[in-house]
C-alpha cells in the first residue's frame, strides 16, 4: 500500500508538471491570438482610412475632370458636378479627420479645406461666357495643388499601409519562432525530468531482468522521481533479500549433496585411525620393546596424528563453505583453493569420470575465498551433471592473454584494465544446444527434469564472476561437451 501511494504521488506530480508545461504553450497561443487580432484590427482601421485618402483622390480628380468640361463647354451641369465634389472633398475632410491626420497631419488637413473653399471661390468668380485667362489660370493652378495634394496622401497612406504590414509579418514570424522555442523548451524539459529518469530506470529494470541489482541513483531533486527513485531501490532491496534468500536455500541443498562426499572422505582416514590403532594396541599387548618396535609404534601414532588433521582439514573446508558473510577481498592462491573445493566434490565423482587438474603454483586470485570457492564447485558439479556417469572433466588455470575465442559467447565485460586470471573448466559431455546457450546463466533456468535442481547454479556463479569484477564466456554444441572459460582480477600472492 505504501508502494503504492508513492506511485501514485509521482503520477499526480507528473501530471501536474505536463500541464504546466502545456498550460505555459496554451497561453503563449492565447496571447499571440490576442495581439493578432489587435494588429488584424490596426490593420482594419488602417485601410479604411486609405480607402478615404483614395476615396478623396478620386474626388480631387472629378473636380479637376469637371473644372476642364466646364470650361470646354460652359455648361452649368459641369459647373454643378464640380461643385458637388468640391462639397464631398470637404465633407470627407471634415468628417474623417482623424484618418487624414493618420496620413499627414492636422494643419495640412485644415489647409486642404481653405484650398477647397478657396477654389469653389474661384470657380465662382467666374463668368460664365466671358474669357478671363488669367482667372483661369488662378483655378487650374488651385485645382492642381489640390491634386497634387491628394496624390502625395495616397503615396503616404500605401507607404504607411506597406510599413504596418511588414511590421505585421515580422511580428508573426517572431511569434512563430518564439511558439516553437517555447515547444522546444517544454518538450526538452519534459524529456530532462521525466522522460530520461523514465528510460534510465527502464534501462535499470531491463538490467534487473537479466540478474544484475544495481541501485538506482538518477541525482534530481522533482519529488516524483525522488519517489520513484525510492520505490525503485526497494524494489531492488527486497529482490536481493529474496536473492540471498534463494542462495541460501541452494548452499543448503548443495550441503545435503556433499554430506555423502564427506562421509566418504571421513570414512577413509578414520578407518586408517582405527586400523592404526588396533596395531598399535596389539603391540602394546604383547610388551614388545626394542628399538625397532619403538620406531614401530612412533610411526602408527604419525599416521594417526596425520590422518586425524586430514579429517579436521575436510570439517573445516565444509564449515567454510558453510558460513554466510560479507564479501572479502583478498589475496587467494588458486591451486589449494581447488584443491581444497575439490576435496569437498570427490565424493560426488562417479568411478567411470575422470576428473583431472591442471592449476600451476604461483597463481593468485583477488577475490573472496568463499565465493570463489563456491564457484569453482558449481562448475565442476555442472559439467559432472553433463557427464551422466560417464566421461572426463578438465580444470585448468593459467593467466589470461587477449581476447576470448572468437567462437566462445561472452557474458560480463570482456576488458579489464589489470591483469587476470584465466580459469577453464571443461568436459565432453552432451554440449548445449545453441537457442538455449545466452539463457545458462538465467536464475532458475534449468534443462533438468523436474525435482532435479532449482537452475540457480550457473546464476550464482555468473553473480560471483560479476561481483568480482570479471567476466565469463561459455562455447558448446550438441555432442562436442561444453568449455567454460572464467577471467578474474589477478593479484600477487603476499610473500
Amino acid at each position: 500500500m505504501q508502494l503504492m501511494g508513492i506511485i501514485q504521488l509521482r503520477m499526480d506530480s507528473l501530471r501536474r508538471k505536463i500541464v504546466i508545461g502545456y498550460g505555459a504553450v496554451a497561453t503563449l497561443v492565447i496571447a499571440l491570438s490576442a495581439f493578432s487580432l489587435i494588429e488584424t484590427r490596426l490593420l482594419a482601421e488602417q485601410i479604411t482610412a486609405g480607402d478615404r485618402v483614395h476615396q478623396f483622390l478620386g474626388v480631387a480628380l472629378e473636380i479637376r475632370r469637371f473644372e476642364k468640361n466646364y470650361f470646354l463647354y460652359g455648361q452649368d451641369a459641369d459647373r454643378e458636378e464640380n461643385r458637388a465634389y468640391v462639397a464631398e472633398g470637404r465633407r470627407l475632410l471634415a468628417e474623417h479627420g482623424a484618418s487624414f491626420a493618420a496620413v499627414t497631419s492636422p494643419q495640412h488637413v485644415g489647409a486642404m479645406l481653405l484650398a477647397l473653399e478657396d477654389y469653389d471661390r474661384l470657380m465662382s468668380a467666374r463668368v460664365p461666357g466671358r474669357r478671363d485667362p488669367a482667372g483661369d489660370a488662378r483655378v487650374r493652378q488651385a485645382g492642381k495643388e489640390i491634386v497634387t495634394v491628394a496624390e502625395e496622401w495616397s503615396r503616404a497612406e500605401r507607404g504607411i499601409l506597406q510599413q504596418q504590414l511588414d511590421s505585421h509579418r515580422r511580428w508573426l514570424l517572431g511569434s512563430i519562432a518564439a511558439l516553437v522555442l517555447l515547444v522546444v523548451a517544454v518538450g526538452q524539459m519534459l524529456a530532462w525530468r521525466v522522460a530520461r529518469p523514465l528510460r534510465e530506470l527502464e534501462d535499470n529494470m531491463a538490467a534487473v531482468a537479466e540478474g544484475r541489482l544495481a541501485k538506482l541513483d538518477l541525482g534530481l531533486q522533482d519529488r516524483e522521481i525522488a519517489s520513484l527513485t525510492a520505490a525503485f531501490n526497494h524494489v531492488l532491496e527486497q529482490l536481493e533479500t529474496r536473492q540471498g534468500q534463494l542462495l541460501r536455500s541452494e548452499k543448503l541443498a548443495a550441503l545435503g549433496t556433499l554430506l555423502s562426499g564427506v562421509a566418504h572422505e571421513l570414512n577413509n582416514p578414520l578407518s586408517n585411525i582405527s586400523t592404526s590403532c588396533e596395531i598399535l594396541a596389539e603391540e602394546v599387548a604383547a610388551l614388545k620393546v626394542g628399538a625397532g618396535d619403538t620406531a614401530f609404534s612412533k610411526e602408527l601414532l604419525a599416521q594417526i596424528d596425520a590422518e586425524t588433521w586430514r579429517a579436521r582439514r575436510i570439517v573445516r573446508s565444509l564449515l567454510d563453505y558453510a558460513r554466510d558473510r560479507a564479501f572479502r577481498r583478498e589475496a587467494v592462491p588458486l591451486a589449494p583453493l581447488v584443491e581444497e573445493s575439490l576435496r569437498l566434490i570427490r565424493g560426488q565423482v562417479p568411478a567411470r569420470v575422470n576428473l583431472e587438474v591442471a592449476v600451476p603454483d604461483g597463481l593468485c586470485l583477488s577475490g573472496d575465498r568463499q565465493r570463489l570457492q563456491q564457484a569453482i564447485f558449481n562448475l565442476v558439479g555442472n559439467a559432472l551433471d553433463a557427464l551422466e556417469g560417464a566421461g572426463e572433466v578438465r580444470l585448468s588455470a593459467r593467466p589470461a592473454s587477449g581476447a576470448y575465442p572468437s567462437d566462445a559467447l561472452v557474458f560480463g565485460s570482456a576488458g579489464s584494465g589489470r591483469p587476470q586470471v584465466e580459469i577453464e573448466v571443461r568436459d565432453n559431455g552432451h554440449g548445449i544446444a545453441a537457442e538455449i546457450l545466452p539463457r545458462i546463466f538465467d536464475p532458475f533456468f534449468t534443462t533438468k527434469d523436474v525435482g532435479y535442481g532449482l537452475g540457480l547454479g550457473l546464476f550464482i556463479v555468473f553473480e560471483i564472476v560479476e561481483e568480482h569484477g570479471g567476466s565469463i564466456a561459455v562455447k558448446s554444441a550438441p555432442g562436442q561437451g561444453t568449455t567454460f572459460l572464467i577471467r578474474l582480477p589477478a593479484q600477487e600472492p603476499a610473500p
